[in-house]
């Protein structure tokens, strides 16, 4: 019997799903980009693999980067939920913060994601201290959940006040809830975020118990879908910091996979660019519906400890720190009431798509200006939907709903269609770099997803970016970084203490053991890693402030002692802030620890260019492109087919089965041993 040799990544985004295969025993590499399949994405996923692999008892391990989460909350499609919590705080989800939808904005509304009867209460009280006021009467707690089960909720949130410092009331409460719940989609919050912040910790636990019936039929019917296909491996399920976690975790803390898909792109944009040398990158993901976008300083990406996916919809869970806008490739434009060009957020998706697919849409997209302007070749569109794109409808989509009413020309209208999505993707790029401290002229950006690589050159003149790594495979990028990601678990919990008053060895002890059982769930995936790291940090601050800065330690073998815990807090303060409040006290607020199981890394030179052509050898033709206002005569190559050290000026295009790559005037793309395209100005490219 032969031995399972693939390891496959799947990206599942709006318009397209993107699969990565490394066969590792002759260490190949096969990509495919199919359409994505609506109502029910798994079948896509798994007809992507099909096209690709015959035999499904051939394949080890399925690393998967969903959006199923993230949909469901963004279009408020998720399982109807009841919340049972202490009386008197039934409207904490409700009340939030008290911001606004917009900052400057005189009114606003929200509605939260339970309505407020199904946000029920019973007798109980734990004080900040962890004393237990009150006892849970489990009987209560029985009744209000069989009267939520009766009103039609799926799945319910056992929310206590200051649980983080004592969960005992909410233990037993939750066993009451399971002894009568017909599923299993009881969620307690303080297994989800043991953590100070009642609001955040409510949100992030009722969003978990909102997703757990939607993403774990999604997981349930994938299982199913790739047994039936023969496969008995892994499955793996990108999280949201960057890191992988089993399917069956997965369906326990869905809240988990929010970003999860953009997450997976930023960890294999993260070690393509290490390979090539390059330490500081801004990913830029650019699908069919958005354009993410994330900052990578000196080799690492950065983590934030909470995310708004909405607004009122906070998720307190480590996430990579990644900004989102409607600018994708099925971005709609359209003129407004006021006669302003817009550009999304709304999407053609990929059904119906873009007018030039030809299957029902008639509003002009940002693709369908590409294909205008002779950016996109209608004769070869990417991932095998179509076997042609109809220019003439794209035109007249353009010219009916933009160029008339702005009284443009045809092409005027769709180079003012890509303008305007590139200033977004601009400002993008300025809010995670310049409003952050950073210099964009230090960075390279890393275009990826279906239509990244084809406004590269119009950002790096936008921003003034130094240069542009552009991968070998920029249409899956994704779906490798679910193969190199490695499993990763967070765990945080509330301490509270002024640092003078902790025992700092029985902390330290505390914490290895949290870090023990934490490495316990890597060991239970049955999934090989090179190495285990275990990283701790304590939220801290100076007694009488707000906000903490993380700070990291190390437990020695001797143990932890407040005298490397105050060193530790004072050399991340001054870092932050340039200075020390000397005679303040110090307080504890939090520790976390992540357990990371480093999996085998693939080797980039997996994608270097084995038996690659001269530039005069890769030419396919030549095309007419529109840009800066007038027609140019455009070099058209075989991207994959140009060896090392190959050099383009533009303008040019690169094509590929999953992408294209549009070289802007004025610029010079350079073929690095790893199979990369670094795009440059033509005078720096020069010396």
């Amino acid at each position: 019997m032969m031995k399972p040799a693939y390891v496959i990544g799947v990206d599942v985004g709006g318009t397209f799903t993107d699969v990565f295969i490394l066969d590792e025993a002759n260490g190949t590499v096969t990509t495919a980009k199919v359409p994505s399949t609506r109502g029910d994405q798994s079948k896509g996923f798994v007809e992507g693999i099909a096209r690709n692999v015959a035999d499904f008892g051939l394949i080890s391990t399925v690393v998967h980067g969903t959006t199923v989460g993230t949909n469901a909350l963004l279009e408020r499609n998720g399982a109807r939920t009841g919340i049972i919590t202490t009386q008197g705080f039934r409207d904490v989800l409700e009340m939030r913060r008290r911001d606004r939808p917009t900052t400057w904005g005189l009114k606003g509304s929200f509605t939260p994601v339970v309505e407020r009867p199904d946000r029920v209460e019973v007798e109980e009280r734990v004080l900040s201290d962890g004393s237990v006021l009150q006892a849970v009467k489990e009987e209560d707690v029985k009744a209000q959940a069989r009267a939520l089960a009766d009103a039609g909720c799926e799945a319910v949130c056992v929310f206590f006040i200051n649980g983080y410092a004592n969960n005992d009331n909410e233990k037993t409460a939750v066993e009451a809830v399971r002894s009568v719940w017909p599923n299993a989609y009881v969620t307690a919050a303080t297994e989800i975020l043991p953590e100070i912040r009642e609001f955040e910790r409510l949100s992030t636990a009722t969003l978990n118990a909102y997703l757990q019936p939607v993403v774990s039929s999604y997981l349930d019917r994938l299982e199913t879908g790739l047994a039936e296909k023969g496969f008995s491996g892994d499955i793996l399920i990108v999280q949201s910091n960057g890191g992988v976690m089993s399917i069956d975790t997965a369906k326990r803390y869905p809240v988990r996979t929010a970003l999860s898909g953009p997450a997976a792109g930023v960890i294999a944009a993260t070690q393509i660019a290490r390979a090539a040398g390059f330490d500081n990158i801004i990913s830029c993901d650019m699908g069919g519906t958005s354009f993410d976008v994330s900052l990578v300083a000196d080799g690492t990406a950065a983590l934030a400890a909470q995310t708004a996916i909405d607004f009122g919809m906070v998720v307190r869970t480590p996430m990579i720190e990644i900004t989102t806008i409607g600018a994708g490739g099925g971005s709609i434009a359209s003129v407004d009431k006021s006669g302003l060009l817009q550009v999304g957020p709304e999407s053609a998706g990929s059904d119906p798509g873009p007018v030039s697919y030809g299957l029902g849409n008639d509003r002009p997209t940002v693709t369908d200006a590409n294909v205008v302007l002779g950016r996109i070749n209608p004769d070869r569109p990417i991932g095998g939907k179509l076997a042609r794109l109809v220019i003439e409808d794209a035109r007249r989509a353009i010219e009916i709903h933009i160029a008339d009413p702005l009284g443009l020309s045809i092409e005027d209208a769709a180079e003012a269609i890509l303008k305007l999505a590139n200033a977004k993707m601009a400002g993008a790029i300025r809010l995670v770099s310049i409003e952050k401290g950073h210099d964009p002229a230090k960075f390279a950006a890393m275009p990826f997803g279906g239509g990244g690589a084809l406004h590269t050159g119009a950002l790096i003149k936008e921003v003034g970016l130094g240069s542009a790594l552009v991968p070998r495979f920029p249409g899956v990028t994704s779906a490798l970084g679910c193969v190199v990601a490695d499993m990763r678990h967070d765990r945080v919990q509330t301490i509270n203490h002024l640092l003078d008053q902790i025992d700092a060895a029985e902390l330290g002890r505390e914490m290895e053991g949290v870090a023990d059982d934490t490495e316990k769930l890597l060991a239970g995936t049955g999934v090989a890693f090179a190495a285990v790291d275990r990283i701790y940090e304590f939220d801290m601050l100076y007694l009488g402030q707000t906000h903490t800065v993380s700070v990291p330690v190390t437990i020695a073998r001797s143990g932890l002692t407040r005298e490397a815990i105050r060193s530790a807090f004072e050399a991340a303060y001054k870092e932050a802030y340039g200075r020390l409040l000397e005679g303040i006290p110090m307080r504890v607020m939090n520790y976390r620890i992540a357990v990371i199981g480093r999996r085998p890394q693939l080797d980039m030179a997996v994608f270097a260019p084995t038996a690659g052509k001269p530039e005069q050898d890769c030419r396919i033709g030549r095309r007419s492109i529109f840009c800066d206002g007038t027609w140019h005569e455009a070099v058209v190559y075989e991207r994959l087919e140009l060896e090392v050290g190959a050099e383009i000026s533009g303008p040019a295009l690169l094509e590929q089965s999953d992408t294209t790559i549009f070289i802007d005037p004025g610029l010079m793309g350079r073929v690095d041993a790893f199979g990369n395209l670094v795009i440059e100005r033509r005078n720096t490219a020069n010396g």
